[in-house]
């Protein structure tokens, strides 16, 4: 057996609908799908569905701050710098608070989505990763 690629991810959210206003609407990702029955909401980037929600209710706890699961789901935005910051002017006008992170061969934002899940939108700088694949466990704090 060989994996191939990264097929798409699926996050645990309160509201499908906070969620598709959030991803959908802010984010402006595409909605492939929604399935009522499991309250899930499939969105695509150019494949049958990249990413998925599914709400377990309005009332469910936080994960605990050190238990084991998801740090974050990244999305590329593009190659420029003006698209990123482009992205955080757009988030911050959103009210949503943005760390920005440079990573040697990516330079990105994070923030929390309504439900506290971890998101980063990043910009690809480099390819010198290729030859080098160290250089992907670079992260500093950087203006922008």
């Amino acid at each position: 057996m060989k994996v191939q690629s990264l097929g798409h991810v699926v996050i645990k959210v309160r509201n499908q609908q906070r969620a598709e206003d959030f991803y959908n609407g802010l984010l402006g990702i595409p909605i492939a799908a929604r399935f009522a029955e499991m309250s899930a909401t499939f969105f695509t980037l150019g494949n049958h569905h990249d990413f998925a929600v599914f709400a377990i209710g309005d009332n469910a706890d936080d994960a605990p701050a050190k238990s084991v699961g998801l740090v974050h789901v990244a999305f590329k935005i593009g190659d420029q710098i003006e698209e990123l910051r482009d992205a955080k002017k757009k988030m911050e006008d959103a009210g949503v608070k943005v760390a920005v992170r440079d990573h040697g061969v990516s330079k990105s934002l994070y923030f929390d989505d309504p439900d506290g899940n971890n998101i980063e939108l990043y910009i690809d700088v480099t390819d010198a990763w290729k030859n080098d694949p160290q250089l992907v466990a670079v992260s500093e704090p950087m203006e922008l």
